[in-house]
């Protein structure tokens, strides 16, 4: 089971926005869909999809939280026509952050928010065995620029099996913001590829709820170990979110929360969702009992 599972908010477009990724990647393809009633934000549907292998997650929950490039999802191509097919695609409706071009990294990339927001890199790899299709990219900005390093070294001692990849440091005057230190290094979570960097201008955005990382968890003990890890914002506790000390957003849920929801019975669905939404920290026998309805 992919053990970081990346979750994106959308204000109505979650099964849209799927659809069409989908269509662009191989391996691709929805999974399942359904429709969480009578939330905070009224009925929400969600979807569950898969791009180039990776798992992914979505929902529709309202318009109280936007991507910006904070988080975005670089992906490795072979060729240089790969580059701009997915250029042009991704780029339809959308903004351009650094145009398609050579640049010292990469003789064909690009950088762009689609048109319902999401980040994109687009980069042309010399070897596409040494890459992973598609790496979810954390831009340390703002108020975390800088510690892109700290949070790597954290996430290393959270996740079991984690290791370090590759690193390299901005050179002295390198970067426009002093407080910048990496501008590149990859972490391996279990299989799951993650990049992250300090923003050598520092940036003026920041890790929000739109894009969130959900860690399925086998029982009440994993749930209680990355609760008390990745939790650092009292205030953001609530329905298995918690935020992190860099501002990242985790959900922590049960294993199997999202085939009960997708095949559950309406009323087992109904139950279920009124139940975590009381909840901080999901509680997976409470859970269960108000499956059965106890």
């Amino acid at each position: 089971m992919q053990k970081i599972i990346p979750h994106l908010w959308y204000d109505k477009e979650a099964i849209e926005a799927a659809k069409w990724y989908v269509e662009l990647f191989e391996d691709s393809g929805i999974i399942h869909t359904g429709t969480l009633t009578d939330t905070p934000s009224g009925d929400a549907q969600t979807v569950d999809f898969k791009l180039a292998g990776m798992r992914f997650s979505a929902i529709s929950a309202g318009p109280y939280f936007s991507f910006n490039p904070s988080i975005s999802l670089m992906v490795a191509c072979g060729s240089p026509e790969e580059v701009d097919i997915l250029h042009s695609s991704l780029s339809a409706g959308g903004t351009e952050l650094m145009p398609l071009g050579e640049y010292p990294f990469s003789k064909r990339y690009a950088w762009i928010q689609d048109k319902y927001g999401l980040s994109w890199q687009i980069m042309l790899v010399e070897d596409m065995k040494e890459h992973q299709r598609i790496r979810p990219t954390l831009l340390f900005s703002e108020g975390v620029c800088g510690r892109a390093e700290e949070a790597l070294n954290y996430y290393l001692s959270v996740f079991d099996g984690a290791s370090k990849g590759y690193v390299n440091y901005y050179q002295a005057g390198e970067a426009m913001d002093n407080r910048a230190k990496i501008n590149y290094s990859e972490l391996n979570i279990q299989g799951n590829q993650i990049i992250a960097m300090d923003h050598g201008q520092g940036g003026d955005f920041t890790f929000n709820e739109a894009f969130s990382f959900m860690i399925p968890c086998a029982d009440q003990t994993e749930i209680d170990y990355f609760w008390d890890k990745l939790s650092f914002v009292p205030e953001a506790e609530q329905c298995g979110w918690v935020k992190d000390q860099f501002g990242l957003s985790w959900q922590i849920v049960p294993e199997n929360m999202e085939d009960i929801l997708a095949n559950g019975t309406q009323e087992e669905v109904k139950r279920i969702t009124e139940a975590f939404l009381k909840m901080k920290k999901l509680d997976i026998a409470a859970l269960e009992k108000a499956r059965l309805g106890k």
